[in-house]
């Protein structure tokens, strides 16, 4: 999972440590279970279902293997900004900047390869939220998702 923030390292390791600080500094257990499940999405390279998850944990028994165990895992993981859920895949991606706020997000998403990229663009989100506004609607949360195909698969 990439993102369009020049400042933000997309790697594992960069990824892990990020979230590990923020459960320390917010006081939150990320337990070995929500710690594995986050791993596994951060290591695919495409958007990750539920029950791709499920399986892996398992035929590695990394714990639990029930759907709720993992289901509550991954209900943490995007309660704390930590995983998006792109909702027309219904799969997950790690978030880059899990300090940031999360009741907004954009994705671009590759049909070919499942790529998928983060935007950094809060004009967008603000935008949205300025029309809602005007309809009368109070935005909770939104997840922009467009589709297409990524340069590296157009070359």
């Amino acid at each position: 999972m990439q993102c369009t923030h020049a400042d933000h390292a997309h790697d594992r390791r960069s990824m892990m440590s990020r979230v590990e600080l923020a459960c320390a500094e917010r006081g939150l257990r990320f337990t070995d279970l929500r710690k594995r499940v986050f791993e596994l999405i951060v290591d695919s390279d495409k958007p990750v279902k539920a029950y791709d998850l499920l399986e892996h944990v398992r035929r590695h028994g990394t714990g639990p293997a029930a759907p709720p165990t993992v289901y509550r895992a991954l209900d943490f993981l995007m309660a704390h900004g930590f995983i998006h859920k792109l909702e027309t895949l219904n799969a997950f991606v790690p978030c880059p900047h899990p300090d940031a706020g999360h009741e907004a997000g954009q994705f671009l998403v590759c049909e070919r390869c499942q790529s998928v990229l983060e935007l950094d663009s809060d004009a967008l989100g603000e935008r949205i939220v300025q029309q809602a506004r005007a309809q009368g609607f109070e935005v909770r949360r939104h997840v922009v998702e467009v589709y297409g195909v990524c340069a590296a698969c157009r070359s």
